[in-house]
């Protein structure tokens, strides 16, 4: 009989479903070309090979794990740095904001790296579903303001995002990128603002 490592079954599965997650992540994230095997994984978690197929049954589970893991915590920091925002202006800055500090600490290049390595059709979908549901306050956002077309706008705000990430990444300097891209972003939204 293994040796439980929590008061109960239940949270002792949890907590090591969540070390098989976090190594995941972490495997995902070091070597972003490469979806690494469930021995690597469990090896990183501290867990045998034999021990992580009693929580996947193959590396697609245990991405399809990663990303359902995941993409709820990302969308949570976005909700929250969107609602504190005062205004429709403001919530859009704040997605930008947000969506910068999500890629300095590494959480967009496991994004990024799930989408290249997630290698069902059905993890494509989730993840195009996720990133989708991830611009709606964007778009209720503009829709308020008042700008003439919120679908096009919301998706050259999604490229500005982008290229705002690519800085990041490159130079790590989060206020630059944030600084440079708030001020294109801010002006516009004001130029609509003021009619």
């Amino acid at each position: 009989m293994p040796r439980i490592d929590a008061p109960t079954l239940v949270q002792h599965r949890a907590a090591r479903e969540q070390a098989l997650l976090e190594a995941a992540r972490g495997l995902l994230t070091a070597q972003p070309d490469t979806v690494p095997s469930l021995a690597e994984v469990g090896a990183l978690a501290g867990l045998s090979r034999s021990s992580v197929y009693q929580y996947y049954a193959s590396r697609e589970d245990l991405l399809a794990a990663v990303v359902a893991d995941s993409f709820p915590r990302w969308q949570q920091r976005l909700d929250a740095a969107v609602a504190s925002a005062d205004g429709p202006r403001a919530r859009v800055l704040a997605f930008l904001r947000a969506n910068l500090e999500l890629v300095a600490d590494g959480e967009h290049a496991l994004a990024r790296t799930l989408a290249v390595v997630a290698p069902s059709e059905d993890l494509a979908r989730q993840s195009r579903e996720f990133h989708d549901q991830l611009l709606l306050p964007v778009v209720d956002a503009l829709v308020e303001i008042g700008v003439p077309d919120p679908a096009t706008t919301t998706e050259l705000v999604n490229a500005l995002v982008h290229a705002a990430s690519r800085r990041v990444e490159q130079d790590g300097d989060l206020e630059r990128a944030y600084a440079a891209a708030a001020s294109l972003l801010d002006a516009y939204l004001r130029e609509v603002e003021s009619g």
